[in-house]
């Protein structure tokens, strides 16, 4: 008699447990979107000039993507590409968007409207640079809190190029859409990464029982370049070391906070940048293998380190040569979480296959497209064996500038070339001459792209 009393409680209990599994399936998103890091600032990437402990265990416990891209090697575009899974041409989001910009329209939803409206808890901690006008903030774009600055944090009074222009613009601090802090000084952008890091770890701790994106756009490396008192001179080879220690920690706070939690097993944890160094800033900017750098659209500009930690469908202390792009983050992650993908057309693809590493896998899209502000500069292969330059302008490094001081760059010019990106990843001998069905195939999508997208 007893036993059949208690069966009941058994079931009830039964249900509960398969309900609490049922919701753990759907997987945490944390995005770690650093600012102008370069592609060899961290191992497993590159010989570095400082150890990054944390980036090397995350790396560990993931998986290290060599062929990584962004479409656009500027800020405000790279970030919206992220955001709404499209390429520049189509949002119209060029550039580095300064104070009162516009930026990303509504019409293009952006994964915090995308999470959110799956029942995500949302959150962006960090620089958002996707536009500055009430309906365009993070608070209207689907990100239930907020803090950090609205762009870049060199727009300021103290830029050293135009300080009189940007002295009309405050530099504000924001939290949960009101400003906290009405005009940021050195010594508060000192605080911006502990800050940044701080909200995330606390957002994670009050969000176990509930599914969460968590976007940690870092305002670090860009210049001016800024840490705390405690890892300032830590490195012993200059700031910009001391901002990659710090940066590192960053990372480290937030994978122990998933960990504390019970929570990294089912959480995709994504590290990458938004671009390449800024050279021009010598001692104060990362490092590049490839050629020229941000603002750019050769590889030292598009292509970014990145990391991707996700126990049991990544496999752990693996690299990748599989080529993908920053638009194609947000359709994986609506797959990967069953969510439905944004009303509005997107560019990206499901990559999931290719970042697993699938025997076999393909990429879904033939070409990506490069732009650098509103000038369409090229196409990459899907597969990422090919690049074609359009006929273009580029700025090349002359002197690199000292100590937060900018150097000096020549402008260039490229003709139509199409380059080996298996062979000659630094893209240095054009090969259109013997590759022509190649070159012909990249032409028409890019005079396709560019009809599509640049006709105005």
């Amino acid at each position: 008699m007893r036993i059949f009393l208690l069966i009941p409680a058994f079931i009830a209990i039964s249900l509960v447990s398969c309900s609490r599994e049922d919701t753990k399936q759907q997987p945490n998103i944390v995005i770690v979107f650093l600012d102008d890091s370069g592609w060899s600032d961290f191992e497993p990437f590159g010989e570095v000039h400082v150890k990054t402990p944390n980036v090397t265990q995350l790396a560990g416990e993931g998986c290290a993507y060599r062929n990584f891209y962004v479409p656009q090697a500027i800020c405000s575009a790279s970030r919206s590409a992220l955001l709404s899974g499209c390429f520049p041409g189509r949002t119209k989001v060029f550039g580095a968007h300064g104070p009162n910009a516009r930026g990303l329209e509504t019409t293009f939803a952006t994964m915090g409207e995308v999470f959110g409206s799956a029942g995500y808890a949302t959150a962006i901690f960090g620089k958002w640079h996707c536009g500055d006008q009430p309906e365009t903030r993070p608070q209207a774009r689907g990100f239930d809190e907020s803090c950090g600055l609205m762009y870049s944090n060199d727009m300021w009074k103290y830029q050293p190029e135009n300080p009189e222009y940007w002295g009309r613009y405050p530099l504000q601090f924001w939290e949960n859409g009101e400003v906290t802090i009405e005009e940021v000084n050195h010594e508060d952008q000192k605080f911006l990464t502990r800050w940044y890091t701080e909200h995330a770890v606390d957002f994670i701790n009050r969000h176990t029982d509930q599914p969460f994106l968590v976007y940690v756009p870092h305002s670090m490396p860009h210049v001016p370049i800024f840490c705390s008192d405690e890892f300032e001179g830590k490195s012993g080879k200059g700031l910009y070391a001391d901002v990659m220690l710090e940066l590192d920690w960053s990372v480290g706070e937030i994978n122990k906070a998933l960990k504390k939690n019970g929570l990294d097993k089912n959480t995709i944890i994504i590290m990458t940048s938004d671009n390449g160094p800024w050279v021009s800033y010598g001692n104060h900017a990362g490092d590049t293998p490839f050629r020229e750098a941000k603002g750019t659209s050769f590889d030292g500009g598009v292509r970014s380190a990145c990391i991707i930690k996700y126990p049991g469908q990544i496999e752990a202390g693996t690299t990748s040569t599989s080529t993908f792009c920053s638009i194609d983050l947000l359709p994986t992650l609506c797959h990967l979480a069953e969510v439905p993908l944004p009303g509005n057309e997107i560019d990206g693809k499901n990559a999931l296959e290719l970042i697993q590493g699938k025997p076999g896998a393909e990429n879904l899209r033939d070409y990506y497209a490069l732009s650098i502000g509103n000038r369409f500069e090229g196409v990459l292969s899907g597969d990422g064996k090919w690049k074609l330059h359009l006929p273009h302008p580029y700025r090349t490094l002359e002197e690199a500038g000292n100590d937060g001081m900018a150097g000096k760059y020549l402008q260039e010019t490229i003709d139509t070339a199409l380059f080996d990106m298996e062979h000659d990843q630094y893209e240095t001998e054009n090969v259109m001459s013997d590759y022509p069905e190649i070159a012909r195939d990249l032409i028409r999508m890019a005079e396709e792209h560019k009809s599509k997208f640049y006709s105005e």
